[in-house]
């Protein structure tokens, strides 16, 4: 339908301000969404006068489940206050899957097994993910070989000099401590935030000859990049983990 398509173009300038922010920031502003959600009543109050009543038990249902879902997440601290914001929106603006017309298809290909437009992008998102682990393991292999000292970490970080540590959206894998003239490292969960302080004391560590001069660390991931790209997929593809899973059972 037209109106699915007008839905697409009102939030594609929107998905895309926000990757290039949060690229350079790791933020997005509340006005993005506030704006794109004034642009969206309109479509709502469209489908309502066309469709009916009837329109409100979707939306209520999509819009529902999408903030409860992205509120617990964003409260254990594994999703971001902007990629919450962008799927509740997206979620009332299109809280079915749009389906159109264009170059002789129609469009999603796929039709998916629950028709909730903002679970989709986000499963696309999740799955889209994936190729940054992949793409770290190559990068580390491609810069050190095989002689790696913790091999796991090659799919979450890479190796960074301590000179180069300062005024980038990245973490350190590891928190270290001395004992007796020697440096422990060790993993800690959800990273180590890297400030004046760290940095100092990783160089005089270094100078004193105790470690080397790099250490591992994980880049922050602008999640807002495969939400938009999850969208996107979503609109014109459909759903990928559905349709994951029924290549993988019925091949």
């Amino acid at each position: 339908m037209l109106i699915d398509i007008l839905k697409i173009i009102l939030c594609t300038p929107f998905l895309v301000y926000s990757c290039y922010s949060d690229i350079k920031t790791r933020r997005v502003t509340n006005n993005v969404w506030l704006v794109m959600l004034t642009g969206g009543v309109f479509f709502v109050l469209y489908d309502i006068m066309t469709i009916g009543i009837s329109y409100l038990p979707r939306l209520l249902i999509s819009a529902g489940l999408i903030f409860a879902f992205v509120y617990l997440l964003f409260q254990i601290g594994t999703f971001g206050g902007a990629d919450a914001k962008s799927l509740i929106v997206l979620s009332i603006i299109l809280p079915a899957y749009p389906e159109f017309q264009a170059l002789g298809h129609t469009f999603p290909l796929n039709k998916p097994l629950i028709d909730l437009f903002a679970f989709g992008i986000f499963g696309n998102a999740v799955l889209l993910t994936i190729v940054v682990p992949i793409a770290l393991a190559v990068y580390n292999i491609s810069k050190k070989g095989l002689h790696i000292d913790n091999p796991l970490y090659i799919f979450i970080g890479y190796k960074s000099k301590i000179s180069n540590l300062a005024n980038r959206h990245i973490k350190m894998i590891q928190d270290f401590e001395e004992i007796d003239g020697k440096v422990r490292f060790f993993f800690k969960r959800g990273g180590v935030e890297i400030n004046e302080k760290k940095i100092s004391e990783l160089k005089n560590l270094r100078k004193m000859g105790l470690i080397t001069d790099e250490v591992w660390v994980t880049p922050g991931l602008p999640f807002m990049i495969p939400i938009t790209l999850g969208f996107f997929v979503a609109g014109f593809y459909g759903d990928l983990i559905f349709e994951l899973t029924k290549f993988l059972i019925f091949r």
